[in-house]
C-alpha cells in the first residue's frame, strides 16, 4: 500500500523560504521510495505553492489567504478540511508557530505526526520530532515531548538534497589547495534585511585578492536583488549574481570561501567542507552559529546589524586571505558535522513506521 505524506508548511517574504525547502527535500526522498506527498501552505506574499507544484506535488493553499496572522485554531479547523480529503499515513508540520495544541488536534485523527524543530523551547505533542541543529541533545526535547516520541537531534539527520552527499568527495578533493579564487556569498532565497548588500558594501575595501571571482546566490522573489546588483557593479572584484539557483552544490564544489547566513545552509557548506564566514540574520540562527565556531568549523562575522560588522568581516577576510592552514582547518571541522545522508535516514524512520 502507498504511504502517503502531508507537509503543513509556509513560506513567506517574512519568515523566508527554508521551512518549505527542507520539507520538500523529505518530499522528494519519500516520493523516490514511493510515496505520494502533498502540501497545504498559507497564501500569503512569498508563498511558494507554485514552485511546489512545479516539482510535481499537490499543493493546497488554506483559505483565509488574505489574512497573515491565523490563530492556532483557525489553522488547525482549515488544515483539517483539507487533510480530511485525503487518507494520511504521516502529517510533517515545519513551523514556529504550531506547537502541541495545533498537534494534539490533528493527531487524534488517528494521523502519525512529525514535528521538524529548532528552537526545543515549546511542546510538541508527536510521533517524531527532528531538530537538525549542532550541538542540540535529546534531552532538550524530554520534556517537551510524549515519551514514546522518538527524537532525532543533530547534523546528522540534516535534510539536505542528494546532490550535496553525491558531490562532497568533489568539494573535499578542491579543499586541499586553500588559496581563495572564488568567493561564494549567500543570504538566503529572500534576505528581508539585505544582509547580500551590506556584505558586498564591506567587501569593498577588504583584502580579498585581486583575482578573486565572486559569486552571489539570492532568491528571484528578494526584494534587494536590483539593490545588489547595483551594488556589485560597483566592486573591483568579477561578481555573477547567481538567481534562483537549482544546483546550490555544484557552486560550493567550485567556491573556496562562502560568506553565509545561518540555517540550513549551514548544514549544506558543512558537507562541502566548504570554509565558511557565517552571518547571523535572524535572532534563531545565533545559537547554531555559536555551535559551529565552538566547533571550529567557521568563524563568526556577528550580525549585519552589529555596528563592527564591517570591520569585523574585512578582519576575518584578511586572515583567511593570507593563511592557508586555517581556511583547510575550517573545512576539516565542517566536513566532520555533516556527511549530507540526513534525508535518507528520516525518510527510512517514515517509510518504515519507526519500526526499524
Amino acid at each position: 500500500m502507498t504511504m502517503n505524506v502531508i507537509f503543513r508548511a509556509d513560506a513567506s517574504l517574512e519568515i523566508g523560504l527554508g521551512h518549505v525547502m527542507r520539507c520538500l527535500t523529505l518530499a522528494d526522498e519519500l516520493t523516490r521510495m514511493g510515496a505520494e506527498c502533498q502540501f497545504i501552505c498559507q497564501e500569503v506574499d512569498g508563498h511558494m505553492l507554485s514552485a511546489i507544484e512545479a516539482k510535481g506535488f499537490v499543493a493546497k493553499a488554506l483559505p483565509g489567504a488574505d489574512q497573515d496572522i491565523m490563530s492556532w485554531q483557525e489553522d488547525c479547523e482549515r488544515t483539517w478540511r483539507l487533510v480530511s480529503k485525503d487518507s494520511a499515513d504521516w502529517l510533517v508540520v515545519d513551523h514556529y508557530a504550531l506547537d502541541h495544541k495545533w498537534e494534539r488536534e490533528l493527531r487524534r485523527q488517528g494521523m502519525k505526526l512529525m514535528a521538524i524543530d529548532d528552537l526545543a523551547n515549546r511542546p510538541h505533542f508527536c510521533d517524531l520530532l527532528l531538530d537538525q541543529n549542532l550541538g542540540r541533545e535529546v534531552g532538550a526535547y524530554a520534556a517537551l515531548v510524549p515519551d514514546e516520541c522518538t527524537i532525532l537531534t543533530g547534523p546528522r539527520y540534516a535534510l539536505l538534497r542528494p546532490q550535496f552527499a553525491e558531490q562532497r568527495a568533489q568539494s573535499l578533493e578542491r579543499r586541499e589547495h586553500g588559496a581563495i579564487e572564488q568567493l561564494l556569498v549567500s543570504m538566503g532565497g529572500v534576505d528581508q534585511p539585505n544582509a547580500t548588500g551590506a556584505v558586498l558594501m564591506a567587501l569593498k575595501d577588504s583584502d580579498l585578492p585581486p583575482e578573486c571571482h565572486i559569486k552571489v546566490v539570492m532568491g528571484l522573489a528578494s526584494p534587494w536583488l536590483d539593490n545588489v546588483r547595483e551594488i556589485a557593479a560597483t566592486l573591483p572584484w568579477s561578481v555573477d549574481i547567481c538567481v534562483d539557483v537549482q544546483d546550490m552544490a555544484a557552486l560550493m564544489v567550485q567556491s573556496d570561501l562562502a560568506i553565509g547566513a545561518g540555517g540550513g545552509t549551514s548544514w549544506e557548506r558543512c558537507c562541502m567542507g566548504l570554509p565558511t564566514l557565517i552571518v547571523v540574520i535572524a535572532d534563531n540562527q545565533q545559537e547554531g552559529a555559536l555551535a559551529l565556531v565552538e566547533a571550529g568549523a567557521v568563524f563568526q562575522a556577528g550580525s549585519v546589524s552589529s555596528e563592527n560588522f564591517d570591520l569585523d568581516l574585512k578582519t576575518f577576510i584578511s586572515k583567511l586571505a593570507f593563511d592557508v592552514d586555517a581556511v583547510r582547518q575550517l573545512s576539516a571541522a565542517s566536513a566532520a558535522i555533516c556527511d549530507g545522508k540526513g534525508v535518507s535516514r528520516v525518510a527510512q524512520m517514515l517509510h518504515g513506521g519507526m519500526d526499524q
